[in-house]
Formats: C-alpha cells, sequence, structure tokens
C-alpha cells in the first residue's frame, strides 16, 4: 500500500481567486480577461478531455517526486490510477495532469499528459483513457512525436488534479501579448502566493492557440547521474513548438511542509507537438485560454526518502 498524506485547504472562493488573477496578469499581459463561468464541454475539441467538468470534489495530488527521475532514475516507481483516485478519496475518479509515462509499460522515457476517467472497481466499465505522451523517436536527429498512451499508469512523478468530471463553476482565463517576464501558469501562482497566506491549489486546463512555446522532451534515462540544474539541461531536449497546444496544469502557491512540485505543465496536439511547458516564445502575439477550478485538498502520495530540490523548474 502506497503511504498517502492528506492536508485539507482552506478553499478561498473563485471570486478571491478571480481577484488574485487580475492582479497578476495586469503585471504580464497587454490583454486579459477573468471570468466565473459554467464549464464548457471540455471533452469537445480543441480541449479533447475525458470527461466534460472539472467540478466534484476537486483535489490535487503530488505523486512519487523529482528524486525518482534525479540524479539516477528508478523506473520501477509506478502509479496506477485507479488506485491515486482511491488513496485521493474519489474512486472512479477523473485526472489529469503531467507526469512521466510508465516506462516499463511503454519501453521508453517520455513526458505524459494523464487524461483518464478511472474505474472505481474491476467489473466498472466507464473507464476511459485519452492521455498523450510525447516521446523523442530518433534522439541522433531531435525527432520527436505526441501519441495515444493506452495506459492508466504513470511512472516516477506526477502533479495531478482529480475531481468527479462534472459540470460546475469555474474560473475562465485569456491572455494575449505577454508584457511581463513571467510564463502564463507561473504568472497566475506567484499572485496566488503574494494574496494568500495559506496554500492555494488549482488545476485545470489551457491552450496556447497562437504564437509558441518552449518545451522540453526527456530522451532516455541518463546513464550518469544527474546532480545539477546544468547535467538536467544538458540531459533533456528543448524545442520551440508551435500552437495549439493544450495543456494540463497543476500549480500550488505554497507548500505545507509536503515537498511538493509548486508547478507543472504538459501539453500536447493534434500535429506532434508536445511537453513540458515552460514558457511562449513569442510574447507579441502568444493567445491563451484557460478554465480552472479550486482544490479542496492535497495528497502526496508515496514521497521520495531521500528529497532534494534539483530539476523542479
Amino acid at each position: 500500500m502506497l503511504s498517502v498524506q492528506k492536508h485539507p485547504l482552506q478553499k478561498p472562493s473563485l471570486e478571491e481567486v478571480c481577484r488574485s488573477f487580475k492582479k497578476s496578469l495586469d503585471k504580464n499581459f497587454v490583454e486579459f480577461s477573468v471570468e466565473i463561468v459554467d464549464c464548457p464541454d471540455l471533452s469537445l475539441p480543441p480541449w479533447n478531455l475525458a470527461l466534460p467538468g472539472l467540478g466534484g470534489k476537486p483535489c490535487v495530488a503530488d505523486v512519487g517526486g523529482v528524486p525518482n527521475l534525479i540524479p539516477l532514475a528508478k523506473p520501477e516507481k509506478q502509479y496506477n490510477l485507479d488506485e491515486v483516485a482511491r488513496l485521493c478519496e474519489i474512486p472512479g475518479g477523473y485526472v489529469i495532469g503531467a507526469s512521466a509515462v510508465a516506462s516499463k509499460l511503454l519501453g521508453k522515457n517520455a513526458e505524459l499528459v494523464n487524461n483518464v476517467k478511472t474505474k472505481a472497481s474491476e467489473d466498472d466499465t466507464t473507464g476511459k483513457i485519452r492521455s498523450k505522451y510525447t516521446m523523442m523517436i530518433d534522439e541522433d536527429k531531435d525527432l520527436y512525436d505526441c501519441r495515444d498512451y493506452p495506459h492508466n499508469e504513470l511512472g516516477l512523478l506526477g502533479n495531478l488534479f482529480l475531481c468527479q468530471g462534472l459540470p460546475s463553476k469555474v474560473i475562465r482565463v485569456t491572455a494575449h501579448n505577454r508584457s511581463g517576464s513571467d510564463n502564463f501558469v507561473h504568472c497566475l501562482n506567484k499572485g496566488l502566493g503574494t494574496d494568500f497566506e495559506t496554500p492555494v491549489a488549482v488545476g485545470g486546463t489551457f491552450i496556447l492557440s497562437e504564437g509558441k512555446a518552449k518545451l522540453h522532451v526527456m530522451p532516455g534515462f541518463s546513464c550518469r547521474a544527474l546532480n545539477t540544474e546544468d547535467d538536467i539541461n544538458y540531459w533533456l531536449r528543448f524545442f520551440e513548438m508551435p500552437g495549439p497546444l493544450v495543456h494540463t496544469s497543476v500549480f500550488v502557491s505554497k507548500d505545507p511542509g509536503l515537498d511538493l512540485r509548486l508547478e507543472h505543465s504538459h501539453c500536447f496536439s493534434e500535429h506532434g507537438c508536445g511537453g513540458h511547458y515552460h514558457f511562449d516564445t513569442t510574447p507579441d502575439t502568444v493567445r491563451y485560454e484557460g478554465y480552472f477550478n479550486v482544490a479542496e485538498n492535497i495528497y502526496r502520495i508515496d514521497p521520495p526518502e531521500n528529497t532534494h530540490m534539483v530539476g523542479r523548474d
């Protein structure tokens, strides 16, 4: 049985979070909007999520951790999403978020966008998997591809948003023409850290519909220990990729002592692009649209015994 620690949050209202987002965006984008809306059907294009909504017992989970990857990978660390949902007290729940693939199933290391309606039991027929992964298909030629991922297991580490996938009120954010230095996610999260004394956790999806982004794609596991940020950046493969790029994202404003990764966003596309989001590279033309909900609890699942702060960008 995996260890789990539940941390209840003093969840602010959507209105309070909206006010924080507006202040942050005003410092970082020329044009933006923030409003509370009924969640659109996110199972439709361009989002293509497994369930339509982001409502019903919203929570975030930090599973495993970067020390399972760095300095040396531990590929035996695999996590079944049905079990993760049960540990988060949402059996059969909906899971989105960023992680590594289960390399023992895929046969290779890769970036994963989890997008799964889990099963409450073996007899549950409502499970659905619409996950995507981006992998290096030729490391010598820097070739990558984004493909369907048929498994409900992740590897090493994961930052996940869970809910029942129900219709609900959500926060819609649009932003265009970036004028500041913060990326879209860090802009929102930094404001939450300033405006609220206690941790605020947010999850959802956003699309970079116009412009390009700097992304990385992990190659095969390193045989040499990666001990510094420079080691990691030399190992990773970085690319500028064009939109539209659909992201699933989790961000937490402050760590309440759980050894959390505070921001993590992965993306996929229908044109072969995807990976780990860093920032947009076309500030004058970039355009974002996102839908977010606020979590009620944080669940810390199977934290590494020996931890460090390297490689958490």
